[in-house]
């Protein structure tokens, strides 16, 4: 059996929270109108529209002085691409970031707009990640990884710090799971500090590969085709990364779905009632609070909005479509 890898911790979290002052914006917990027992934890409201701002930031602060003047790079589906820029532009670093040409036109601009160099390749997850390996092979450039690390674990943790102090009467956490960091960092930080909080992550029906893994007690591998088909683009991982599947099989409750018609309705309703303007991949836990009929219990319950970028023309044919 390989060694099991070491967990982040909520000493390392809370380390991540005193670095990133000053750096990162202190999202609201917002309420869910006529709803009292839910909240939304508005990361769309974060700078760059994304929770991965926490992550990028952790780990750069991280890097040597040698590292940071050799640069950078990622490879991201779209606001990890974002969040790196932003953030190596912010403390001058080279940062190259390898995307695919089919990112939503938005992501790909606020990723060019912070300097940052954009490599694009095709649609599947695995080819970002070689290609990036490639680059970092050839020109001397430290990897940043979109969310297998324990600095960007943590960096993401400071989401479960933060709704932990706003509401210390949680009861149950919804969180999107892609690669699985953001979901590591805040159950680590949940479970570390409030073991009796209830953390579930939320996937596409058609890009379950977290909870089959959960399932299958082993991380299973779903093809690009089959996650291409959510309209979660952030949410399009293949497979879980090896530490966050560790933070997973010793932290999180359950992984529960919703269907792409529910998370469609979840990107207009947090719209047009709570006034937030959620991605369909951070809008898949709002989606499992009003529509999965899931029993979460009396509440609070706190559905983290992990991001909010997402095209003009698609957000106006989500808001324009009938109830």
């Amino acid at each position: 059996m390989p060694p099991h890898p070491p967990l982040v911790t909520p000493a390392e979290i809370q380390a991540a929270h005193a670095r990133l002052q000053g750096r990162i914006y202190r999202t609201p917990l917002v309420p869910f109108p006529a709803l009292p027992a839910l909240w939304l934890k508005a990361e769309n409201l974060q700078y760059g529209g994304a929770f991965k701002l926490r992550g990028a930031f952790n780990k750069l602060l991280s890097l040597t002085p040698a590292q940071r003047a050799h640069g950078v790079v990622a490879h991201s589906s779209g606001n990890h691409a974002g969040a790196v820029a932003h953030a190596a532009r912010a403390l001058g670093i080279p940062a190259v970031v390898v995307m695919p040409a089919g990112a939503p036109r938005t992501k790909l601009e606020a990723t060019r707009a912070c300097g940052a160099e954009v490599v694009l390749v095709g649609n599947a997850s695995e080819e970002r990640a070689a290609r990036a390996a490639e680059l970092a092979r050839d020109r001397g450039l430290t990897p940043v990884p979109p969310y297998d690390d324990a600095h960007i674990i943590a960096g993401a943790g400071t989401v479960g710090l933060e709704i932990l102090e706003d509401r210390p009467d949680v009861e149950t956490v919804l969180v999107p799971v892609s690669g699985g960091g953001l979901i590591s960092g805040v159950a680590a930080a949940v479970k570390g500090l409030r073991p009796d909080v209830r953390v579930i992550g939320v996937e596409p029906e058609l890009a379950a590969d977290a909870r089959a893994s959960l399932h299958a007690a082993e991380r299973v591998s779903w093809e690009a085709g089959e996650v291409a088909r959510t309209l979660a683009d952030g949410l399009r991982v293949q497979q879980l990364g090896e530490l966050t599947w560790a933070h997973i099989r010793a932290h999180v409750d359950d992984i529960v779905t919703v269907s792409e018609t529910q998370l469609r309705r979840a990107v207009r309703d947090t719209a047009r009632r709570a006034h937030l303007v959620a991605e369909p991949s951070g809008a898949v836990t709002v989606a499992a609070a009003l529509y999965g009929g899931h029993d979460f219990g009396p509440g609070p319950v706190v559905a983290v909005v992990s991001g909010g970028n997402l095209d003009l023309s698609l957000l106006t044919e989500l808001l324009s479509a009938e109830a």
